[in-house]
């Protein structure tokens, strides 16, 4: 049994930096999430691809402890495409195309295996998926979910009742101020948690993260990266390390909620200094700890 389920994209994707750029390579925010928490827990990925998903990127998920059980492949369809650039603002992506391919019509079932684990995260995706999926789980423990401003524009009753649903919610700085119409981060994440949620967490790109519960307001920096190579799937990663934390300690704590926000920013600052999943493939749990150990110092007066 898993600890862990992720739901969300398995992509192909083609990325341009100012510093290189990679041509179908392996992405997804379920990937991403997944590869981040299986440092710390056990993970079954719910996704979709296609026939002309590469094999080794399966065999790279299972070596590294995610189940795929729940990874489901077509055989008449084409996996997801992204194509995107950075400039010099590496929190701005441009997107230049996306084919959904066997995505358009992915609505996944739950293997009977997974339906017991006790956390769940709902990468971001449709929400009427997100809460189909939500509806299969039997009695999970915490259940985080993430969005996007796509779904707040074109689905954005189907998206406030899942969040009435969920234990923690997850948005970047611009999608918190479009779904409250505010420019104040403070307000959106206290309004989030008058829908239901105990906690919520806004991400802030480079500039870290702020983690809203009923009592607290942390926030926690970015780590200072010399080189920035790619940020893409840096947010997914940092869900993974945050919810894999979670997992791993079974602890909900406000304290340990601090500690998982902290984890999930290390692991993303990784991601950021290479392509794809370059970065994630060899760090160490050491490699981890010893970043943790970093921000402790960052922020240390």
């Amino acid at each position: 049994m898993v600890d862990l389920i992720v739901v969300g994209t398995v992509a192909l994707d083609t990325v341009r930096t100012p510093f290189g750029e990679v041509v179908e390579t392996l992405g997804g925010s379920a990937v991403y999430s997944s590869i981040a928490a299986s440092n710390f827990s056990k993970v079954g990925i719910v996704g979709v691809v296609g026939k002309d998903f590469p094999d080794h990127h399966i065999d790279f998920l299972r070596q590294r402890g995610v189940d795929t059980e729940g990874l489901e492949v077509k055989e008449n369809g084409e996996t997801f495409r992204w194509k995107g650039y950075y400039e010099y603002d590496m929190n701005q992506a441009h997107t230049l195309d996306t084919k959904l391919n066997v995505l358009a019509e992915f609505n996944p079932t739950i293997p009977d295996a997974y339906r017991d684990s006790e956390y769940v995260f709902l990468a971001n995706t449709d929400p009427e998926i997100q809460m189909n999926v939500f509806r299969q789980m039997r009695k999970p423990k915490l259940v985080m979910m993430d969005t996007m401003n796509f779904w707040i524009e074109s689905k954005r009753d189907s998206l406030e009742k899942m969040i009435e649903k969920v234990d923690v919610v997850l948005t970047n700085e611009g999608e918190a101020r479009q779904f409250f119409e505010t420019p104040n981060l403070i307000k959106a994440g206290r309004s989030f948690l008058d829908m239901g949620p105990k906690a919520a967490i806004i991400k802030k790109g480079e500039h870290g993260a702020l983690l809203f519960t009923r009592d607290s307001c942390f926030s926690a920096p970015g780590f200072p990266l010399e080189a920035v190579v790619d940020p893409t799937g840096a947010g997914d990663s940092f869900a993974g390390g945050f919810i894999g934390w979670l997992a791993k300690t079974g602890d909900m704590s406000q304290r340990n909620m601090r500690k998982a926000v902290v984890f999930g920013s290390a692991i993303a600052s990784y991601n950021a200094e290479d392509f794809s999943l370059n970065k994630l493939r060899n760090i160490t749990k050491d490699d981890i700890f010893n970043r943790y150990m970093m921000f402790q110092d960052i922020v240390s007066f």
